[in-house]
């Protein structure tokens, strides 16, 4: 059980420290039921046996044992603005002990209750309308009847005289006002009784407040006192002993006088409260400031009668004061009763007691209340107010017209029958259902305003989006457009910064090729040519005599005898001479036969760079089958060993087919001497070597993404993006590959064609063979 409430406690957010007071609280209340009073002198005046149940309550509450004895011992009181300490006796002591123990459960109670309607609170407390719910005790009426059975059965007076104004008084005031024609229903009105009890100076409660002033007062005198000063009182009969009979509006009910007096002295004085406010702990002292509270509050209303001690308020006084701040708060609300009823008096199920019940009715006012009910209207309202609800149901604009007009056509164009409705000066009365067909009617009209306005602007929203998409598409369009715009003047600007560098990069590395070659071919050319004067030198020197010698012979027209030791000697110069010109035409035609030698190796160059190209183009077809494929076989996720065998078989086949091809054709040429022969050479090589590199590149590339998809090797990457990627850069490198072989062309060409200088080499044969057709002509001349 102890767990089950510190449980409850939690889930109500009552934090340990709370929880621990709270517990320490009910020990204080169990053991000041233990505290004891010694008695310390013959007027009985006590005080506390210091004891472990003393000791405890003070460690309890926080405070000493001296204020302990304090408060439970001694009182002080003001006479005549003088204070006086006033030792108690053992029944006073007594009595003071279990009144603070009694006040200590009592606010921790309501404290608890506090506690927890501040966890069950949501959010701010509103201030506008609001739906409160009071379940109060029934009217109660036992074999004894004793003063709780009194306050209870007077709060139920009170709220039946509530009842009644509401649902009699008021409401057939209310037709009488506004002059409808009404026949008045009867009722049984309870003031009397509620005279009785709240008469001055000779009502129940006033009596019973006096009566407990008395110190030497008892039950019995205050119930001949009440016979002695009611007996007159058609509500009230006394009887014999300390009983007295009340008839109130559910039955004459007998109550015993046994215990009232005691019952309704509040014992707690305001030294308990001061000694609550002393204590250390915090939650003695939260009691203390709400007990000065509550009495400042009830001091305030107007039923409190005048008391000698100011500082004392009865249990009924306390009541009555409650009762009357209650009765305020339903004042200002609009009230709706709902009545229980007692089926039998043997509190057994299924038991219908019918003349219980009807008396139960007839006692309550049920009776009355249904037949002005049936016979009344407990529909109404203004004629602006029904003008202003219903009025946009007609038909015709009565706009111009007034609240009243208004309302009588609303009537008559919905066919009300005029036994259902009254017009009043200031309202309409409608009997009971009429008013909900006229509900129900706006409530339709109202529901298709609704629909056709959120049609509207749903219409509205959808065009206004409409159009702020388009604006948006028109903008975003614009924006994306001139981006392009930017990014296109960009890279073309960097497409033609970057050509312009690659061209003049490339013309400067073709034209400083070109210088060497040519100073190479110059240097060639000028060593042959000399050679070829140094060894023609002697031969002029010939000519130059025998050119002399016939000149001279022409002039003289003599015939020169020559000795024979000097035409010997001719002739051994001039047979020297022939064997010279024979080696020098040797020499020529071996050089013309290189020449023609070179002329066919450029011819083979050329053709073997048309072959190559050829090759790389059928290289390049043969790369994009091998991607093809490889793309093919990614979608159609085919099997990882066909795919990549015939990955593997198409880029074996192209590297045999080019590698292979370039070999056998670079063997099968015939070797050429001269420098720009091997700068050739090593240009044609490096683009070999290039292509079947980049070949075997490409080829890894893609077997390594049909893995991947495939599943054989693990990558975080997508093979459909990277299988684009090749693709784009293998395009890239053919446009590259492609131009750099167009250029090697280019340069070869340029090279065949530079030959020329080969080409000069035949004005020293053409001068030999000059001078040898004029050596032979004038040998034979």
């Amino acid at each position: 059980m102890f767990r089950a409430v510190t449980e409850a406690m939690n889930i109500v957010h009552i934090s340990q420290e709370d929880q621990d007071n709270v517990f320490a609280m009910v020990s204080a209340v169990l053991w000041l039921g233990d505290v004891s009073f010694t008695i310390i002198d013959n007027e009985n005046h006590v005080e506390i046996t210091v004891e472990e149940a003393a000791e405890t309550v003070s460690r309890l509450l926080g405070c000493s044992i001296e204020d302990l004895n304090l408060a439970l011992s001694k009182r002080h009181m003001k006479v005549n603005n003088e204070n006086i300490v006033q030792k108690l006796t053992l029944t006073q002591a007594t009595d003071t002990r279990d009144a603070l123990a009694k006040a200590l459960y009592a606010s921790l109670f309501e404290w608890l209750v506090e506690q927890i309607n501040k966890s069950l609170s949501v959010g701010k407390r509103r201030t506008g309308r609001s739906i409160s719910i009071l379940d109060i005790y029934g009217f109660e009426s036992f074999d004894k009847n004793s003063f709780e059975q009194f306050c209870i059965n007077y709060a139920n007076e009170r709220l039946q005289q509530h009842f009644n104004r509401h649902l009699f008084k008021l409401e057939q005031e209310e037709y009488v006002e506004d002059g409808i024609d009404w026949a008045k229903v009867e009722f049984e009105d309870n003031q009397d009784c509620l005279n009785l009890f709240e008469k001055k100076p000779l009502g129940l409660l006033s009596l019973l407040d006096e009566e407990s002033t008395f110190p030497n007062a008892t039950d019995l005198t205050f119930a001949n006192k009440l016979k002695q000063h009611l007996d007159t009182n058609s509500c009230f009969r006394g009887e014999r002993g300390k009983a007295f009979t009340v008839r109130h509006y559910a039955g004459e009910v007998a109550y015993d006088t046994s215990g009232f007096l005691e019952k309704n002295r509040d014992l707690l004085h305001m030294d308990s409260i001061q000694f609550l406010a002393k204590c250390k702990l915090s939650i003695p002292q939260t009691f203390a400031s709400k007990m000065l509270a509550q009495s400042d509050n009830l001091e305030s209303v107007p039923y409190r009668p005048s008391v000698a001690d100011s500082q004392k308020l009865s249990v009924a006084m306390k009541f009555k004061g409650q009762l009357f701040q209650l009765m305020q708060r339903l004042e200002s609300t609009t009230p709706h009763f709902i009545r229980c009823i007692k089926p039998n008096n043997l509190q057994l199920p299924a038991i219908y007691g019918q003349e219980l019940v009807l008396q139960q009715l007839k006692c309550c006012g049920v009776l009355e209340v249904v037949r002005i009910s049936r016979s009344g209207y407990p529909t109404r309202m203004t004629h602006q107010k029904f003008a202003r609800r219903y009025g946009f149901l007609l038909l015709e604009d009565v706009a111009s017209q007034d609240p009243l007009s208004v309302s009588v056509a609303i009537l008559h164009q919905f066919n009300i029958l005029p036994e259902m409705y009254q017009v009043g000066y200031t309202k309409l009365f409608f009997r009971t259902g009429q008013i909900g067909n006229l509900e129900n009617t706006r409530n339709r009209t109202l529901h298709g305003v609704l629909r056709v306005q959120s049609c509207f602007r749903g219409y509205q929203a959808r065009r206004h989006a409409s159009e702020r998409s388009r604006g948006v598409l028109a903008l975003q369009s614009f924006i994306r457009a001139e981006n392009a715009r930017q990014s296109y003047s960009s890279l073309l600007r960097k497409h033609r910064a970057a050509t312009l560098v690659q061209k003049n990069l490339r013309g400067w590395r073709a034209r400083r090729y070109f210088i060497k070659i040519r100073k190479a071919s110059v240097v060639i050319q000028s060593g042959i040519r000399g050679c070829l004067v140094r060894r023609c030198a002697g031969n002029v020197d010939l000519l130059n005599v025998l050119r002399e010698f016939e000149s001279k012979k022409e002039a003289d027209g003599d015939q020169i005898l020559i000795k024979a030791s000097f035409l010997a000697e001719l002739q051994r110069r001039i047979l020297r001479a022939e064997a010279t010109v024979r080696e020098k035409d040797e020499e020529n035609e071996m050089l013309h036969q290189r020449l023609q030698q070179y002329e066919n190796r450029w011819l083979e160059y050329e053709q073997k760079m048309k072959a190559m190209e050829e090759m790389w183009q059928k290289q390049m077809r043969s790369l994009q089958s091998s991607l093809s494929v490889a793309k093919k076989s990614l979608a159609l996720d085919e099997t990882p060993r066909m795919s990549d065998s015939s990955v593997e078989q198409s880029w074996e086949s192209n590297g045999n087919h080019v590698g292979g091809g370039s070999s056998q054709q670079l063997a099968a040429a015939p070797r050429i001497t001269g420098r720009e022969m091997n700068a050739s050479m090593s240009v044609i090589g490096r683009l070999a070597e290039e292509l079947e590199q980049r070949s075997q590149v490409f080829a890894d590339d893609a077997k390594f993404l049909v893995e991947v998809k495939s599943g054989q090797a693990d990558a975080s990457l997508n093979p459909d993006v990277e299988l684009r990627r090749l693709k784009q850069n293998f395009d890239s490198w053919k446009k590259d590959f492609g131009s750099r072989i167009r250029e090697t062309k280019v340069i070869l060409n340029k090279l065949a064609s530079g030959g020329g200088g080969g080409g000069n080499e035949s004005s020293p044969n053409s001068a030999k063979r000059k001078w040898w057709g004029r050596l032979n002509t004038s040998k034979f001349s």
